[in-house]
């Protein structure tokens, strides 16, 4: 039967196991993710299998580094993402953390841009380093980006976005990231792109000052556009930002980039509807009980 080794197609006996493949391709494997899931040795393979073999400790050649990466994502979601590219408008909490989100998914090409430079406030939030204060976000945030993962392509662009250049900026996009901190400059992003992009997807975050109540981040689509947050929070004197709930709408933002070019993942869905199911089970039976 045919299977992935590394990424690398390989004939192997019907009825083999996990131990057999790894004497075959690389005996000192001490780490066996079959499908994206590990495993053990002792699990049968099937035909079409994905199996990765991984010596813990052990840096891998360059050439396979990147399916290594990639090891524990779901068979396929891997060659859709390398293709796609993402634009991330700020570079701020929500842009820095979604940009390394995506990177760490996969995504082949970003487009970051921001005109500011690291400073000491930064650092409750946002992804950058003592060692990044002074230097452009954009050029702190490659730095950081190709350090997770060294495959991905990061276009930086240090400016001011406005609507004379969104286009310009994100016209190769699939997808645009709002990452902006002030009413007004999300304002600015979301009418530009809809007057001179509509048909691009722009996911907004909007609510996530303070700490606590994780729930109330939600994603809501109105057309063509996804907002995540709570939509009702808004940092100002008093009411400031920091990295926990910041982090929980970036990566609903960066979450809902991976549903826009993946589709719904179909075992949520049939998550979704069996506690459905489930819940419906329980009323009925306290209804027939009372």
């Amino acid at each position: 039967m045919k299977i992935l080794v590394n990424e690398i197609a390989q004939e192997i006996a019907l009825g083999s196991t996990v131990s057999d493949a790894a004497r075959l391709y690389k005996n000192n494997a001490d780490l066996f993710i079959r499908n994206g899931f590990p495993c053990g040795q002792d699990v049968k393979l099937e035909d079409g299998d994905r199996l990765v073999l991984i010596k813990k400790g052990e840096m891998p050649k360059r050439e396979e580094l990147e399916h290594l990466l990639m090891a524990r994502h779901t068979p396929g979601v891997h060659e859709k993402l390398k293709g796609a590219t993402v634009g991330i408008a700020g570079c701020g909490g929500l842009g820095s953390t979604a940009a390394v989100a995506l990177a760490r998914a996969g995504i082949g090409h970003l487009i970051i841009a921001d005109f500011d430079v690291v400073e000491p406030s930064n650092l409750n939030r946002q992804q950058y380093f003592v060692e990044h204060i002074g230097k452009p976000k954009v050029e702190a945030l490659k730095e950081i980006i190709q350090k997770a993962n060294p495959f991905a392509m990061v276009e930086c662009h240090q400016v001011r976005i406005t609507p004379a250049n969104v286009s310009q900026l994100f016209k190769t996009a699939d997808i645009i990231v709002e990452a902006f901190d002030l009413a007004d400059q999300k304002q600015m992003l979301v009418e530009a792109v809809q007057e001179q992009m509509p048909e691009k997807p722009l996911v907004i975050g909007n609510g996530m000052a303070g700490w606590g109540d994780n729930n109330l981040l939600k994603t809501r689509k109105v057309g063509n556009i996804y907002v995540c947050g709570d939509e009702i929070s808004e940092a100002g004197p008093g009411m400031g930002l920091m990295a926990p709930r910041v982090g929980i709408a970036a990566c609903l933002e960066a979450n809902q980039v991976l549903e826009i070019l993946l589709g719904a993942d179909p075992r949520i869905k049939a998550f979704i509807e069996q506690d459905k199911q489930n819940i419906l089970n329980i009323k009925k039976a306290k209804g027939e009980r009372c």
